[in-house]
């Protein structure tokens, strides 16, 4: 299954967060976990998720201040809020607060889960992300990660990655990567791909997912 994109679970406690994110990556998303208020603000600003699940009780910010601080800037990612308070006046103060959903705890993983892709159906459409490993194209916005950092690609090294993620562990030679993304047959050699390969692992370093096979070409592969 494709990833769906990058969900952000704000939870201090460790085993729900676990939990969470494991079901969220069956499902194929990918996840990334902060155990704080602040950590989980900076991180939206920073990888913008597609979606938060965000714990109402987290030190340092409290999930409710998270999300009006995100709301006053105008980000309007959607937000799940998870609480153990079982009280309706909590539940409507976080939905006031700009929430799109509310779970309380305990929950099963699976209705979180389908209730995050609820919300993103309800939602502005998804901008398509390809990951590889810890690789991640955001496809529409035409941006890379390599982990938590963002990096700065040419068009052609951007084309070129992409083109090798959309189908990961099928190995291309040269010849189709020179017709495919460059647009036109290898004549007298197909250096100009190395050079831009060696050009994309430098800028990706140890998150790299590209892999040479020797004698036959490249490919995109988890670690």
């Amino acid at each position: 299954m494709s990833p769906k994109g990058l969900v952000l679970v704000a939870e201090d406690e460790r085993s729900i967060a676990d939990l969470v994110a494991l079901y969220l990556r069956r499902d194929g998303f990918g996840v990334h976990v902060e155990t704080d208020g602040p950590g989980a603000l900076a991180a939206v600003r920073r990888l913008r998720p597609v979606a938060v699940v965000l714990d109402i009780g987290l030190p340092g910010m409290d999930g409710i201040e998270v999300c009006r601080t995100l709301r006053a800037a105008e980000d309007w990612t959607p937000v799940l809020f998870v609480t153990a308070r079982d009280d309706e006046v909590d539940r409507i103060l976080g939905l006031e607060m700009g929430a799109d959903d509310y779970v309380t705890k305990p929950f099963s993983p699976r209705e979180l889960v389908a209730r995050v892709r609820t919300v993103l159906r309800r939602g502005a459409p998804v901008s398509e992300v390809l990951a590889v490993g810890a690789t991640r194209l955001n496809v529409d916005q035409r941006r890379a990660w390599a982990g938590d950092r963002e990096v700065a690609l040419t068009s052609t090294e951007f084309d070129l990655l992409e083109h090798l993620m959309r189908t990961p562990a099928r190995v291309y030679s040269r010849e189709q990567l020179l017709s495919a993304v460059w647009g036109y047959q290898a004549a007298a050699g197909t250096r100009t791909v190395d050079v831009h390969i060696a050009q994309l692992r430098a800028k990706l370093g140890d998150e790299s997912p590209i892999r040479t096979v020797r004698g036959v070409g490249y490919s995109a592969e988890s670690r």
